[in-house]
């Protein structure tokens, strides 16, 4: 062996130990930051958003509110693309798509939500639903209701069997509730006995309305079911009730909002074992698709985290907060919850706030969506649809 090769033996080997530790002291650098970022001896907005962003819902709850124009500052024109803004040219929401949500709530606010009226079947005259002391699995709002009579009372238990195979119709669940001998209206029990019952399906959810293939399954099933207890369903007309499952569906689609902000690093990319490893002891559940969850303090979904990477990768430089708005009331504050939570990872991990297209969300811009989130909970309030109730939970699924 030449000296020459010696030479460059030995310089190659001084390469690969050099590489080798700067990348342990870049690992021990971003460890030892995020410990000191996420102590666990003081509190963090991640455990208590409420009390970081009282002031934002209160403004949010301002009357002005709702009629704030509905016009980008100048310098975010970019971002929200411009005339979306405009009441005359709506922007129809897309999901799954974080950092879209201005526009999305400037159309459901620029446009008169239908009324409650307007999409619901019609409601048998002997069913007071809501009038009902207890909640029923049925709606006259999003669900198909189908009465059925019964010549004879009849005890649930003798029913109950058969209406385990008619629990969902493609993706759209099947409830049935009965009037009982007491006078009330309630789910079908054992030990109950009922005078009628009434089945309902409901109308549309996220991916699709109530289809004429769907309504004459459930009709081919439920005659099945009413001709082994001697009873006779009382059916809709199925072209009314397609077009009501279509108008519902829209309403589903034009108030689809999932409004999203995003934590970019300043410098290098965070480890995300390290990452995953703090956020969970702050308060988020690790889902086993890899998303990170806020929930507040009775269990319910706040928003969700995503690192932006499959679950084997290392490092990350980007992380997405999503609040998915329909389904998150009001009076929870996802939305302040949210924002807080992005700033204090921005500061605390040497990152900013920005939207889908790396541009910082200077305050003004975090406001101004707030007033927006405000109006669209009218919206929905005005549809008889608030966000984060059961109907909404129910239809945004």
């Amino acid at each position: 062996m030449t000296d020459l090769q010696t030479s460059l033996f030995i310089i190659g080997g001084a390469i690969v130990v050099g590489v080798i530790s700067y990348n342990k002291w870049q690992e021990h650098k971003a460890r030892k930051t995020l410990d000191q970022a996420f102590p666990s001896s003081h509190d963090d907005v991640l455990m208590t958003p409420d009390a970081q962003a009282g002031d934002m819902m209160a403004r949010r709850q301002e009357p002005s509110i709702y009629d704030a124009p509905l016009t980008a500052p100048a310098d975010e024109e970019d971002r929200y693309g411009g005339d979306v803004y405009t009441p005359s040219k709506p922007a129809r929401p897309q999901r799954n798509e974080p950092g879209f949500a201005a526009a999305a709530v400037a159309a459901a606010a620029s446009d008169a939500p239908p009324a409650a009226a307007a999409i619901a079947p019609e409601v048998p005259a002997f069913m007071p639903v809501k009038s009902a002391p207890k909640e029923l699995p049925v709606d006259e709002l999003i669900d198909a209701l189908i009465p059925i009579g019964l010549e004879a009372n009849v005890r649930g238990e003798k029913i109950l069997p058969s209406l385990q195979n008619l629990r969902y119709v493609g993706n759209k669940p099947v409830q049935f509730i009965g009037h009982h001998i007491n006078g009330e209206w309630e789910p079908i029990a054992h030990g109950g006995v009922y005078q009628s019952l009434i089945a309902g399906v409901q109308l549309a959810n996220r991916s699709n309305p109530l289809s004429e293939l769907e309504y004459s399954e459930l009709l081919m099933r439920l005659r099945q079911f009413t001709d082994s207890i001697n009873a006779e369903p009382d059916v809709p007309d199925m072209v009314e009730i397609v077009n009501v499952a279509q108008s519902l569906h829209q309403f589903i689609t034009d108030h689809d909002v999932q409004l999203g902000v995003n934590v970019q690093s300043n410098g290098a990319p965070w480890a995300v074992n390290t990452l995953v490893s703090a956020l969970t002891r702050q308060g988020f559940d690790l889902r086993t698709d890899g998303t990170l969850i806020m929930q507040d303090g009775e269990g319910e979904v706040l928003f969700s985290l995503s690192t932006n990477v499959p679950q084997a990768a290392e490092t990350t430089d980007r992380l997405t907060l999503l609040l998915d708005v329909p389904r998150v009331s009001l009076a929870r504050d996802g939305y302040g919850a949210l924002v807080a939570c992005a700033r204090s990872l921005a500061m605390r991990l040497g990152g900013k706030v920005v939207d889908d297209s790396n541009q910082p969300l200077s305050e003004a811009a975090l406001s101004d969506i707030a007033e927006q989130v405000a109006a669209f909970y009218a919206a929905m309030d005005s549809a008889d649809i608030a966000a984060g109730s059961s109907r909404a939970m129910r239809l945004f699924s």
